[in-house]
């Protein structure tokens, strides 16, 4: 109930109060029953001065002859205040569309129109908005003012707001999930992630890994944790200032009472918006380092650990600089969301790293080196791993010098991958030696092979491929037992595939093998290799090795240039298989001789 003043005559005629002035006399006609009328102006004043709505009454004008209790409530400015006075008077925070309100009072047609700002009053939603309908006040004819009805709808807006912000989240981290992990790499996930976040989140973003392991530096003194610097992401006008950030060492050394430490221990972010030197030096805890970053512009400072199921492997530092504002409750949920996911894919490519490490190891010592050929043959030989997986896999290659000049020639590939397939590939090797011992035709090598696979119950069958070079002869003898025919590259210039009768894959005990001898001058290379050289998706494989024919080889080139050429333009360092490769040359004569005066 506004005390201070009563309502105008004309809202509530009870009143007994005229008109204000300039608006006409007495409205209601000396004829309607005053008894009557009193009785339910007073219902309406019930109404009016009770509703939670606001109500506002202005003249033609728009300057207000009333208010109602929840008005006065909702700006915290008595009813008083307002009368005689315009909404900007009173409420310069809150914006009306005046606009609206001059045609309503022109055409008589009620409008809505919404009301923002802030007002005396404190509101959890900040800045407040009202939905508001406007209708034009006539007596008798005479045009009155406006009369508005408004409901506060700052809980809704606040929600819509919410909501939107919700999905902007979402659809950042959905971003941040296409983007960041797409290589079990890493650097490569650390670069990812700092280019993701600055600037989609921050002007300046830097990422940092926990080092366990020390090579080639000293370790940390004693209670400090080492962060090595993996990717920091800005403007290139602001890198040259954050350049320097650190040190020129790849590392930094942080102490117990810093806050990246004590982000990584509780798992939780530091934030400090618009902070003082003294809080950044708790970041960065070198006061040059804090130099460093006014000279940049740097104002906020978020730091976010990288969680892990019991650790954190490092932490992600967004800073913020000139113009942009603070990192708010929306920012910290996105960063510590785009954190936690990038914090897997770094754990999984960690893990990646070592477990391929030591499978890789574990191949090359099953692998192990060739056995020397003859000397009148030269052999470079390479294997690649699959880039995509952990797991060893089955693909072997050998020579074997034999007597009377002649060198066997051996590739293979198991089938399937992991350690099994590694262990089957290191039996089927051994078993291969074995034979070539006794001295067999290569038929005969694999019909054996065979025959001892199944015997020692080898589960896994595999593809192999057995040439002999016999230097005096100037010839090669070849059997396949499934496996891709070799490559002959001639002095010339020119290339061809060997075409042999096609045998079983050893271990499958159905061998029938044939055996075919080529002329082989010195001078030629012979190439053996495995299936992963050549596979290719939606390509057929035999399209694929003709195309070997066809790339240019030269056979004056060395053997290991070859073979690197030959990795280059079908893999490019990358390759969906294991590549194991084998390239062989017969000496020239002057060469042969003097290689068989030394072993004599």
């Amino acid at each position: 109930m506004n005390a201070e003043r009563p309502p105008p005559s004309w809202l509530f005629p009870e009143a007994r109060t005229r008109a204000p002035r300039g608006m006409g006399t007495e409205p209601f006609p000396p004829s309607v029953d005053g008894a009557r009328m009193s009785c339910e102006c007073g219902f309406l004043r019930g109404i009016i001065e009770g509703t939670s709505a606001p109500v506002v009454i202005l003249d033609r004008h728009l300057r207000y002859l009333y208010v109602n209790p929840a008005w006065s409530r909702v700006t915290g400015v008595p009813a008083t205040a307002f009368l005689g006075r315009t909404l900007r008077e009173v409420l310069p925070d809150v914006q009306t569309p005046d606009d609206v309100l001059i045609e309503v009072l022109a055409d008589g047609q009620p409008r809505e129109v919404t009301l923002t700002g802030t007002t005396r009053v404190p509101s959890p939603v900040g800045r407040r908005l009202w939905r508001a309908v406007f209708h034009r006040l006539e007596v008798q004819g005479q045009i009155l003012g406006v009369c508005g009805i408004a409901v506060e709808a700052s809980n809704l807006r606040q929600y819509l707001d919410d909501l939107e912000n919700a999905h902007q989240r979402l659809a950042l981290l959905d971003a941040a999930a296409t983007r960041v992990g797409t290589t079990l790499d890493v650097e490569a996930t650390c670069a990812e992630l700092a280019d993701f976040l600055a600037p989609s989140l921050a002007d300046i973003a830097a990422v940092g890994l926990v080092e366990q392991e020390f090579f080639g530096a000293p370790p940390p003194p004693a209670g400090m944790l080492r962060l090595r610097k993996m990717k920091l992401s800005a403007p290139p006008e602001l890198l040259r200032h954050l350049n320097e950030l650190g040190g020129t060492r790849p590392y930094v050394d942080l102490p117990r009472g810093s806050a990246p430490r004590r982000c990584m221990d509780s798992g939780r972010p530091w934030l400090g918006n618009l902070a003082s030197d003294e809080l950044f030096q708790k970041v960065v805890v070198d006061p040059e380092r804090v130099r460093i970053l006014r000279a940049a512009g740097v104002h906020s400072m978020l730091v976010v650990p990288l969680p892990t199921a019991g650790h954190s492997v490092g932490i992600v530092m967004l800073m913020r600089v000139g113009a942009s504002p603070g990192f708010s409750s929306d920012d910290i949920l996105t960063a510590q969301g785009v954190a936690a996911r990038a914090a897997v894919s770094i754990d999984s490519a960690h893990r990646y790293s070592h477990e391929h490490a030591m499978t890789l190891e574990l191949q090359r010592a099953l692998l192990s080196e060739p056995d020397r050929p003859h000397p009148t043959v030269e052999v470079a030989t390479r294997y690649l791993p699959s880039g995509r997986s952990a797991l060893v896999g089955g693909d072997w290659y050998d020579s074997i010098a034999l007597p009377d000049c002649r060198t066997l020639l051996v590739m293979g590939d198991v089938m399937g991958h992991g350690f099994q397939a590694a262990v089957a590939m290191s039996q089927y090797r051994s078993v291969l030696r074995t034979v070539a011992a006794a001295g067999l035709p290569v038929d005969a090598m694999l019909t054996e092979a065979d025959r001892r696979a199944a015997r020692i119950g080898l589960d896994r069958a595999a593809t192999c491929l057995l040439v002999l070079l016999d230097t005096e002869a100037g010839t090669c003898t070849a059997a396949t037992a499934g496996h891709l025919p070799p490559l002959v590259i001639r002095p010339g210039g020119s290339a061809g595939l060997m075409h042999l009768p096609a045998g079983p894959p050893i271990g499958t005990e159905l061998g029938d093998y044939e055996m075919t001898t080529f002329a082989f001058e010195p001078g030629a290379v012979l190439l053996l290799y495995t299936d992963g050289l050549v596979e290719q998706r939606n390509v057929d494989i035999d399209d694929s090795v003709r195309a070997l024919t066809t790339m240019g080889l030269s056979a004056d080139d060395s053997l290991e240039h070859l073979l690197d050429t030959l990795l280059t333009q079908l893999t490019d360092g990358m390759c969906e298989d294991d590549i194991a490769l084998l390239a062989a040359r017969l000496r020239p004569s002057a060469d042969s001789k003097e290689a068989r005066s030394r072993t004599t």
